[in-house]
């Protein structure tokens, strides 16, 4: 019988509308990945490799000597972790440079002060009366010329949780403390430490300067020194210098490396996870981020050793530069810009290596029961699945903003914050069997998405337009 044409219309609309196949997972692939699970658990791949990275590189400040360094340990790491395919992107961005630092009150009461520069900061040496402010917005409500000649201190208090919640509020103060300090007049910028040690060791990170303004050098405090100046503020009139050698020194390439291990049947469909390269140079880069590379390296490592690896590559990327504004995700997520569909889910690990509480993913309607069942999977390793309460990571946000579906696999970040971007960010720190922990999560979560029948959402959509 032959169909009107009419009919035939209809017919191909409704199949154009009709709602997407639901997503599952295998049993024989739920059955595989258990059997990852425990190999996951009593192997010390992660382990090997967070100490090679931190100990044979070190601190790997984006664009200096150790970061290209790094750059040539991860080809290299990948090689020799069996990946099938290892390749590069070039990311390029302004080079800052960290030289010397130093702080002190001077007159009646003078006194080192732990200090050290933030991200971004220009050099120069400064003398001044300080003016604390408590709150990040008393200092943006200051009046212009209130603060001629003088010195800003914001002293706000960064609270410890498990989720890492506290970070927003001292990484605005971070971000938009120095701007603010230098529409009302001031020379120079400090602030109390976003962290929730009680230390000497100050903890750095990326400052910015809005369109306009002319930056002012800007540090953070240790936070037992931040205590300190406010003691002094309260008792009287303190003038300190801050003497900071510093600042943007042109531009500086550094890569994204890239590690694939190649599926079966749909090996142009990825399922991506990693972490980030770089790190700041006070410390070793333990927990920021040489443990989500070594925990996504490992987990694809183990994923290539099964005897049969599942449908879609398993792509891990170490990105660059993540610590000054996300270079590398951003790098990534372009790049990509005509394969959103071939990303099945994209995850990052980076924010140390403390248990796998909580598992949540951006998965729509048909692809619930699949999250479920990974949500399952993981369930014997304490993974707790949480609908609605997760986010991609730092370098997968641009994927995610351009419509490639997350995974959230969170840790406990009780004392991440202590460690955070400071001296103390080094290999001790980390426990082997919770970094295991992560790595059989990871690889658990991976594998299955790899194996799924269905997808988990990812679609092109629309950039955002860019701020003003």
């Amino acid at each position: 019988m032959r169909l009107a044409p009419v009919l035939l219309f209809a017919l191909a609309a409704t199949s154009l509308h009709a709602a997407p196949r639901e997503t599952r997972i295998p049993e024989a692939a739920v059955a595989t990945a258990t059997q990852l699970r425990e190999q996951a658990l009593a192997d010390d791949t992660g382990w090997k490799v967070v100490e090679s990275l931190t100990t044979e590189v070190g601190p790997r400040l984006a664009g200096s000597e150790a970061d290209a360094r790094a750059v040539e340990w991860a080809k290299a790491k990948f090689k020799q972790l069996g990946y099938d395919k290892v390749w590069t992107q070039e990311v390029r961005f302004p080079k800052w440079e960290r030289r010397s630092e130093h702080g002190a009150v001077l007159g009646a009461h003078a006194q080192p002060l732990a200090l050290t520069a933030l991200g971004g900061s220009p050099g120069g040496t400064v003398e001044g009366e300080v003016v604390r402010f408590a709150t990040l917005d008393a200092l943006e409500k200051a009046a212009p010329g209130t603060l001629t000649g003088k010195i800003a201190f914001v002293d706000s208090r960064m609270e410890r949780a498990r989720d890492g919640s506290g970070y927003g509020s001292g990484s605005r103060v971070r971000s938009r403390g120095p701007s603010a300090a230098i529409r009302a007049g001031a020379v120079a910028y400090v602030m109390r430490s976003a962290g929730t040690d009680s230390h000497r060791n100050p903890h750095t990170g990326n400052t910015g300067y809005d369109a306009g303004l002319t930056p002012i050098p800007s540090a953070a405090l240790a936070i037992p020194d931040a205590d300190q100046l406010a003691r002094l503020v309260a008792l009287a009139s303190t003038r300190v210098r801050i003497a900071l050698d510093c600042g943007v020194n042109g531009e500086a390439v550094s890569h994204n490396v890239v590690g694939e291990i190649t599926g079966r049947g749909k090996a142009d469909e990825v399922v991506v996870i990693g972490g980030h390269l770089d790190s700041w140079d006070l410390g070793t880069g333990a927990v920021d981020d040489a443990s989500g590379v070594a925990i996504t390296m490992a987990a694809g490592h183990l994923i290539g050793k099964l005897e049969r690896r599942p449908p879609r590559t398993i792509r891990v990327i170490a990105y660059a530069n993540e610590e000054q504004g996300l270079y590398g995700g951003k790098v990534y997520a372009a790049s990509q810009a005509q394969r959103i569909t071939k990303h099945q889910i994209i995850a990052e690990s980076d924010f140390g290596a403390g248990r796998i509480y909580a598992f949540d993913t951006s998965a729509p309607d048909h692809a619930k029961a699949a999250a479920k069942q990974i949500a399952d999977a993981l369930a014997p390793l304490g993974i707790e699945y949480t609908p609605g309460q997760g986010g991609p990571g730092s370098d997968a946000g641009p994927s995610a903003e351009r419509g490639v579906a997350w995974g959230s696999l969170a840790q406990d970040g009780t004392d991440y914050f202590d460690l955070h971007h400071t001296p103390d960010d080094t290999l001790d720190k980390i426990d082997p069997k919770a970094l295991a922990q992560n790595v059989a999560a990871y690889a658990v979560f991976a594998y299955l998405a790899a194996a799924a029948e269905g997808d988990f959402g990812s679609a092109t959509k629309a950039l955002a337009p860019a701020a003003q």
